[in-house]
């Protein structure tokens, strides 16, 4: 295991996100901003933008696929935390683009963690997961445990399950303590609405602009959809806080409510929440979704924001 550094007294950490240009990983960086941390933030800005990165904050556009890119900037920032948010998100894709999920998902991530090994600085190393895919398919009544057998359904889960598995093999020799942290599906502020994934802010966007939306059946077009545990990102931010600053944390974590909600029923929320309806199409169900996907929340993570409250923050965003 390399020596890693630790921060002088009084002095912030040097912290690294992947993706902090993004949805979560920009909440995080705000966080890490506010308490006094120097942060670089590596991002291709596919889905980022600029705006999101908070004043102070280094933002260096990168791709994940560029080892020789990656490496240089981390040699550069030898950072003692790195976040690693970034990846292609989204389910649908990565069934029709296999190839490039696992470029992402899988050959980034390892430039990444090769990166880190190299510069011998990391002490700790966070990976968002995915809990909501990793499971498989949750039976009624159920929710799934970190400790249950993984049974990824599609391209995107088996690449994070691939990449949990290098860590576990190949992060002892590379950073001080690696940390996987399994969302559930994140919503909040600053998600994009125009993209295959992120239904709340699809939702959101067309409720506003008036237009038609589709709703994924579960098994069959208008059986009210897919069940879904939807934890809001300030939630997600206070489980990284903790996995960063206790040791004690559990090396694999679900970050998630325990709670189902379909698809319908939070599309019927919205429309309550912002006083709007409109036109539904009802669709089949979506190649690579599951049908129901719960989790139980880890042993140290507790979520706090119910999702009235949270839907209330993305409908003023």
């Amino acid at each position: 295991m390399p020596a890693h550094a630790s921060s002088e007294a009084g002095r912030g950490r040097r912290v690294l996100i992947t993706g902090g240009a993004g949805f979560i990983g920009s909440h995080l960086a705000d966080t890490h901003m506010a308490a006094g941390d120097d942060v670089t933030i590596l991002d291709d800005l596919s889905t980022g933008r600029r705006e999101n990165v908070p004043a102070g904050a280094r933002l260096v556009v990168v791709d994940l696929r560029d080892g020789d890119a990656v490496r240089a900037l981390v040699n550069e920032v030898r950072p003692e935390v790195v976040s690693h948010q970034a990846a292609q998100a989204s389910v649908s894709i990565s069934v029709r683009e296999p190839v490039r999920d696992a470029e992402i998902n899988v050959i980034g991530g390892l430039h990444l963690l090769h990166a880190c090994r190299d510069v011998g600085t990391v002490d700790v190393f966070v990976f968002a997961s995915t809990g909501g895919a990793i499971y498989g398919e949750v039976a009624e009544g159920r929710q799934a445990r970190v400790g249950d057998e993984r049974h990824p359904d599609s391209p995107y889960a088996v690449h994070k399950a691939a990449f949990e598995d290098l860590l576990r093999i190949l992060g002892p020799d590379a950073v001080g303590r690696a940390v996987v942290l399994r969302y559930a599906n994140v919503y909040g502020p600053r998600q994009r609405g125009d993209g295959e994934a992120g239904v709340v802010a699809i939702f959101r966007d067309a409720l506003r602009e008036g237009r038609p939306l589709r709703l994924f059946g579960r098994q069959a077009p208008g059986d009210g959809g897919c069940i879904r545990d939807y934890v809001h990102v300030s939630d997600v931010v206070r489980a990284h806080q903790v996995a960063v600053s206790n040791s004690a944390f559990p090396s694999v974590s679900n970050i998630a409510t325990g709670i189902g909600t379909g698809t319908a029923d939070l599309l019927h929320a919205m429309e309550r929440h912002m006083g709007a309806a409109r036109s539904i199409a009802q669709a089949p169900p979506r190649a690579g979704d599951l049908q129901r996907s719960v989790l139980a929340p880890g042993p140290a993570f507790a979520p706090v924001v119910e999702l009235a409250a949270g839907l209330e923050t993305v409908i003023r965003d």
